[in-house]
């Protein structure tokens, strides 16, 4: 791990003097096949970042907003307003209030057993694609392990072939293969961030499913009782 940061400062220097984009390409190309792969981990899983960013943006709602509205459907025009207005708004709290209140002629019972159940689709949904990320965070780095072990072969064949262990011949060998690594480490820390980010976005929208279930619940509750919901 000390070769491999010495190794990215080294660089980072050597980058300021050539220009970033030029500097990249250079070393790109010294990393030799495996950096191809490695590149592909990178392009695909921010494909798949991006697509997390676009689903939980709809998954999301102002959920102290929309459960002031849905209590107050309750109250004005009873379960069928208040589907009215869950089904004029997206997210994971809008659809899982439709699917209970679609019971609620049915009893308490079964409009908390219709939202526990819509909930767990829920969270399905809003763990979709994470799999893909986690396994490119996993890729990147056994890629970039594994076109350092190649290097190091190769710069042990030219040993071989000059027949002189030469402090230039074993230095170019093994700087050129710790490229992979290098390369293969920094892909998968910028998907990690992303993927650390997704995973408290995620959880915080199962938290708030759950403690606005217990609200619409309470409501129901309230409302069968011919009481007002936003009491």
């Amino acid at each position: 791990m000390q070769h491999v940061l010495g190794t990215f400062l080294l660089l980072l220097q050597e980058a300021g003097d050539t220009g970033i984009v030029n500097f990249l390409v250079e070393k790109f190309n010294q990393g030799g096949g495996f950096m191809w792969p490695i590149l592909a981990s990178l392009v695909l899983g921010l494909a798949f970042v991006i697509f997390k960013f676009i689903s939980l943006a709809r998954a999301s709602v102002n959920t102290k907003k929309f459960i002031v509205e849905v209590k107050k459907a309750l109250d004005d025009g009873g379960v069928e307003k208040a589907i009215e207005v869950c089904s004029k708004n997206s997210g994971s709290v809008a659809s899982v209030f439709q699917a209970g209140l679609m019971r609620a002629d049915e009893g308490i019972e079964a409009a908390e057993k219709a939202v526990i159940s819509y909930g767990s689709i829920e969270m399905s949904f809003l763990e979709r694609g994470m799999i893909w990320i986690s396994t490119f965070i996993s890729i990147a780095p056994l890629l970039g392990f594994s076109g350092t072990v190649a290097g190091m072969i190769q710069a042990f064949d030219s040993i071989a072939a000059a027949k002189n262990i030469s402090p230039e011949i074993v230095a170019s060998g093994i700087s050129v293969a710790l490229l992979t690594t290098l390369f293969g480490l920094i892909v998968a820390m910028i998907l990690q961030v992303f993927y650390n980010y997704f995973i408290s976005r995620i959880d915080k929208l199962v938290v708030e499913m759950e403690e606005s279930s217990i609200e619409l619940i309470d409501s129901l509750v309230l409302l069968e009782r011919n009481k007002k919901a936003s009491s």
